[in-house]
């Protein structure tokens, strides 16, 4: 009776125990929205960090001093974003530079192709036409002149961003911040666990952002070079506005191939060369993001498609756009740490 009563007792604190797990995710997801100016930056942080880690190892392993080590990946990574920032600056340049005969042309192509779409489903050449009227090239521009001051505090509030990145980026390389001694305390008893689960985190974090970066560059300069072919304008500009929306899993591909082919819709009017254009741009991702990078991926990185689309979801909603850039490495992450607990690791093999 006695050991009946025990079984009995151990079974509901169980039930208790994932009962208040359960009641604790949404109140973890309402302070990671809350305070998401403190978490975006630091979850960024971590992941540039792992990205890091072997090189401030190699230099520690030949006596280089750890604020040297410092100061040398706040520099790569500050000279990356030159090089991005020059690299938008030639694409912008190209926009702005642009022949005004073309804008007047993209606008008379864009409200014709815009009649034609709502005359076929309106069925009323004045309602279509009223209706393309109503959405113009103009009208865009002078969207971005009334909305000029948001742009500006957005842009404010991400240098703000950017620099608490950077302070927690000498942190974490510093060793200030040990993530492994964290997983160590707060998640595992044992220190052997804690060791080798952030070895597997740091592989799969590193192998998935290089992996997505170079694929990431070859898809924009395969879009670059698409549009060249086809005489497609602001070629530079549309391959750095792939790679850059490619880092968004599954959906920023597909926006990439939709976006690029709508604006060679203004360009390209025959039917037959238009199709070709946006096949050929469907097959660079396809090449890319539907076969290379699985293979490059391999086992290491087996997260099925549902578990990325809620993902993808649930990190959209709590921070926006950075949590749908994040949202892989995150689920990486909390993959590999669900697979070293006995009672979570059905659930990570449920996400493989």
């Amino acid at each position: 009776m006695t050991l009946k009563s025990e079984v009995e007792n151990t079974r509901q604190l169980k039930q208790i125990k994932r009962l208040l797990i359960m009641m604790s995710i949404p109140l973890a997801f309402y302070v990671l929205s809350l305070l998401k100016f403190i978490f975006i930056p630091l979850f960024a942080a971590i992941f540039v960090s792992v990205l890091f880690m072997p090189l401030v190892r190699k230099m520690a392993e030949k006596n280089i001093p750890g604020w040297l080590s410092i100061i040398v990946c706040v520099g790569i990574i500050i000279s990356l974003m030159f090089l991005g920032i020059q690299v938008i600056k030639i694409s912008s340049g190209e926009i702005i530079n642009a022949d005004p005969e073309f804008l007047a042309t993209a606008e008379q192509r864009f409200e014709d192709v815009s009649v034609a779409i709502t005359k076929y489903f309106a069925q009323d050449e004045q309602v279509a036409e009223q209706s393309a009227k109503s959405i113009s090239i103009q009208k865009a521009q002078d969207w971005f002149v009334e909305n000029g001051a948001n742009l500006v505090g957005s842009i404010m509030s991400n240098i703000s961003r950017f620099l608490m990145f950077l302070f927690f980026l000498v942190l974490l390389l510093a060793n200030t911040l040990d993530m492994q001694k964290l997983m160590h305390i707060l998640i595992f008893n044992q220190k052997l666990p804690s060791i080798r689960t952030f070895i597997k985190i740091e592989k799969s974090i590193v192998k998935f952002i290089w992996v997505k970066f170079l694929l990431s560059l070859f898809t924009g300069i395969g879009f670059t070079i698409a549009c060249y072919a086809f005489d497609v304008s602001f070629p530079i500009f549309w391959g750095f506005f792939t790679f850059a929306i490619n880092f968004v899993q599954m959906i920023g591909s597909v926006i990439a191939v939709i976006v690029v082919t709508i604006f060679g819709v203004i360009e390209i009017s025959a039917p037959g060369t238009l199709l070709t254009f946006s096949l050929v741009l469907t097959g660079v991702q396809v090449l890319f993001g539907g076969i290379l990078e699985p293979i490059l991926m391999g086992k290491s990185f087996s997260i099925n498609t549902i578990t990325v689309l809620i993902m993808l979801a649930l990190w959209g909603f709590v921070w926006g756009i950075p949590g749908l850039i994040m949202s892989v490495p995150i689920t990486v992450l909390v993959k590999t740490i669900m697979e070293q607990i006995p009672d979570t690791k059905k659930y990570a093999d449920l996400m493989s």
